[in-house]
């Protein structure tokens, strides 16, 4: 029938995927035929990495909700943004 041809059995899936598997041949072929996108990755990663050690590094010095504030006000303000200060 019709469907006969649609629905495949597993056994010929894993044969198919095993087919595919070893089509790719060994793991330096295939990083050989992906460098420019491994090399993209990593590029990536490692600019993603330094942009969130500075956002992290840079962003913990100035406490944003003590911005503008100079003197005592701020030294107030660090103090209740550390948990320092008790007011009760």
């Amino acid at each position: 029938m019709v469907l006969d041809g649609i629905v495949s059995s597993p056994l010929r899936r894993h044969q198919s995927l095993k087919k595919q598997w070893e089509d790719l041949g060994s793991c330096s072929t295939v990083v050989n035929r992906h460098r420019y996108l491994l090399t993209a990755l990593l590029l990536l990663a490692f600019l993603c990495t330094v942009y969130l050690y500075f956002a992290v590094t840079l962003g913990a010095r100035h406490n944003s909700s003590c911005y503008g504030l100079a003197g005592k006000e701020k030294a107030m303000c660090q103090a209740i943004s550390k948990g320092k200060l008790k007011l009760f």
